[in-house]
């Protein structure tokens, strides 16, 4: 499988993974599903001083953009976005300066 679509797969997988709740509902992660999401897939020191999994209900008001009380997938993927450009800032020095954008959590660290 090629790289990207590992990297799309792995993340719909996780997703469903910790949200799939099998009543068959639409999935969704509460508080704590979230919260072991971010203890358990993110091992990376430069990743996890950017969302603490300990500080959820910090996470889950940057992450619930509908106020709904939990995460759904389109939220989620906007998390996995926004680490992405984080280590991206980290890794090349460029982008993620604070308050370029609404809710901006990268800052470059020289």
């Amino acid at each position: 499988m090629a790289r990207l679509d590992q990297v799309i797969t792995t993340m719909v997988d996780i997703f469903l993974e910790y949200a799939n709740d099998g009543e068959g509902k639409k999935p969704k992660l509460n508080k704590e599903e979230l919260k072991k999401v971010l203890e358990q897939e993110i091992q990376s020191p430069e990743l996890k001083e950017k969302i603490n999994a300990d500080d959820i209900e910090e996470v889950m008001e940057m992450l619930d953009k509908n106020h709904d009380g939990e995460v759904n997938f389109k939220e989620f993927c906007r998390c996995v976005s926004d680490l992405a450009k984080c280590y991206y800032s980290k890794k090349t020095g460029k982008g993620g300066k604070k308050g370029k954008g609404k809710n901006q959590e990268c800052e470059q660290e020289d």
